[in-house]
């Protein structure tokens, strides 16, 4: 009797101990916006949902993992970004962002600023926005000179935005591009973080 009742309560314990994290693919939904809505970052969401090995094709009815992967790999961190940069600082990423992103919302804006800041904080590139900026072959704007044509109202924004509260909006992303046009495809095999816009943010 006794051994039954032990058995019982293991069963139960494990019935019940353990909070689902299955979430039910619906019309309409993307590996982005599933992880945003779970307060996940795209890599979280893939790393656990292994089986998944194209984020772009889920179906109505699939079930998805929602809790956080142990695997996650934490982007290597050197020192903070001062949350206030000089006025330059600001007007050239504002410039960056307007030449990069000027046909994508808001949030892509956002998340081409917040992909320079994280260059800034990222070991592999220079302290400074305007050393990431003009770094040999980094951006196209440099390049052909857009970088140099005034910024607009709403690429003011996004900087400002990116230096507060959506600072973590593309949290880990190193590299933007749009696939659709992009001449070079080395970026096609690092891992992606977010799709925003026509924009897909990788590490």
């Amino acid at each position: 009797m006794k051994k039954l009742i032990t058995l019982l309560t293991l069963a139960t314990l494990l019935l019940f101990s353990s909070p689902a994290f299955a979430y039910t693919v619906k019309p309409g939904d993307t590996m982005s916006k599933i992880a945003r809505d779970h307060h996940l970052t795209l890599q979280e969401l893939a790393d656990g949902n292994p089986e998944i090995s194209n984020l772009n094709l889920i179906y109505p009815g699939q079930e998805v993992h929602t809790n956080k992967s142990s695997r996650t790999v934490e982007p290597k961190i050197k020192e903070t970004v001062k949350q206030t940069l000089s006025n330059q600082e600001i007007d050239l990423l504002a410039r960056l962002v307007r030449a990069e992103a000027q046909t994508e919302p808001l949030e892509g804006k956002i998340a081409v600023a917040c992909v320079v800041l994280n260059r800034v904080e990222n070991h592999q590139f220079p302290n400074t926005i305007k050393e990431v900026i003009y770094a040999p072959g980094q951006f196209q704007p440099v390049q052909n000179g857009e970088i140099n044509e005034p910024a607009d109202e709403e690429s003011f924004q996004a900087v400002k935005a990116a230096l507060s509260n959506q600072r973590q909006l593309v949290q880990g992303a190193l590299f933007f591009y749009n696939p659709a046009i992009a001449t070079s495809r080395w970026l096609d095999s690092r891992t992606t973080t977010h799709v925003i816009g026509q924009h897909v943010f990788k590490m």
